[in-house]
């Protein structure tokens, strides 16, 4: 059974500054965490969207917010979708309008696992053997190559010679990012919920990925862990099966909470995290892979400023998944065949200062249906009056 307790906060979560969502039988709250203190912003701003475009979303904590009582603990173990009342809070995914947003390929080893998908045709069978012969022509070692140089341009010269470009490269070491929609506003669920993997997928795995949050100007606010759960079989037929392979019911995971920059959280906090992920099976089946943000090869600010700006703006703020540091590969089944999911795995995605992500994979079809969108979020705030502001 899936649990959550104490050990899903950052190390060091009463010196932080939070945002959060909460369901509770009234509806969904926005909650900010200060110092260990809770804070309803619901009453003034009625989103975390409203709130977070502010000028300065901390000085509003205690300026405007109204202090709550909160068992955090209390709440993430109610998170745990087999063992929640529905009568009690439980955490929701901390953001709700802003457009959620990815990167992909951003990471070499990432990167070379997507001309593998692509050089296989989606067929996991071949993986191990393409895996070495596209090292062997490549190399692994391309962390050095600045995306957009001179040096990433002479590089795809020689690879179309040899007749080895693919489109992963060209994003990968090209000037532009990989940037795509991963799911609708309101869509990604939260910890303690069941993750999806669509059953025509035979070779699914999780990404377990830095995320930012960004307001309608651009600024950087803050950082959580996301799952931007894949199927690479169907990605590995065409890359314009992108959104069959990445956005599904529940194939969006965001958490525990969002970590707000303060004096004692920045930027260069996030970019020197290391993320870790452990996957266990009902089979037995144990992974445990690391990888650290800081490897990507496009920094996290050249990202954002291809996501937002004068081409193109989010003026309900966005969240941008970074990239994986890595796909797991270990063999779950014969040699030479990789990971792939099944139901039931449990997946913790982990970094000290971001606490960790929990979910419980399941097809698709056996997530609960996403059914609270937009529309009910103000349906709801109306109904409460709410914001009163």
């Amino acid at each position: 059974m899936l649990r959550l307790d104490a050990s899903a906060l950052p190390k060091d979560w009463p010196a932080g500054s939070y945002a959060a969502r909460l369901m509770t039988p009234e509806g969904p709250i926005a909650v900010a965490l200060l110092e260990g203190a809770a804070f309803d912003m619901t009453p003034v701003y009625g989103t975390v969207s409203a709130w977070l475009n502010l000028p300065d979303p901390l000085a509003a904590i205690r300026a405007r917010g109204v202090p709550m009582p909160l068992d955090l603990k209390a709440v993430l173990a109610n998170s745990a979708h087999d063992a929640r009342d529905p009568a009690k809070p439980w955490l929701l995914a901390p953001v709700d309008l802003q457009a959620v947003k990815a990167c992909g390929v951003t990471y070499v080893r990432s990167m070379l696992e997507r001309v593998i998908e692509e050089r296989c045709r989606g067929d996991a069978s071949q993986a191990e053997a393409v895996r070495a012969e596209v090292r062997g022509i490549i190399g692994d070692d391309l962390s050095a190559v600045r995306p957009g140089s001179a040096e990433a341009m002479r590089l795809k010269s020689a690879l179309v010679e040899k007749g080895w470009w693919s489109q992963y490269l060209e994003v990968g070491i090209g000037p532009d990012a990989e940037i795509f929609s991963k799911c609708q506003p309101m869509a990604a669920v939260g910890p303690g919920a069941k993750i999806g993997v669509h059953p025509v997928s035979q070779w699914s795995n999780p990404e377990p990925e830095a995320v930012l949050a960004v307001n309608a100007r651009g600024a950087i606010l803050g950082a959580m862990l996301g799952n931007d759960v894949n199927l690479r079989d169907v990605e590995g037929r065409s890359a314009l099966l992108l959104g069959r392979a990445k956005d599904n019911n529940a194939s969006c995971a965001l958490g525990p909470l969002l970590r707000l920059f303060d004096a004692d959280f920045t930027l260069e906090d996030v970019r020197r995290a290391e993320i870790t992920l452990t996957i266990d099976g009902t089979d037995g089946f144990r992974l445990e892979e690391a990888g650290l943000v800081g490897a990507i090869s496009r920094d996290p600010t050249e990202v954002v400023d291809q996501l937002i700006g004068p081409h193109h703006q989010y003026p309900d703020g966005a969240v941008l998944f970074l990239g994986t540091p890595f796909s797991p590969s270990k063999d779950r089944g014969a040699p030479g065949q990789g990971f792939t999911h099944k139901p039931g795995d449990v997946v913790r995605i982990a970094s000290p200062r971001l606490g960790a992500l929990v979910n419980e994979v399941d097809r698709t079809d056996a997530c609960p249906p996403w059914a609270f969108g937009t529309g009910a979020l103000f349906a709801s705030l109306a109904r409460r009056g709410l914001p009163r502001a």
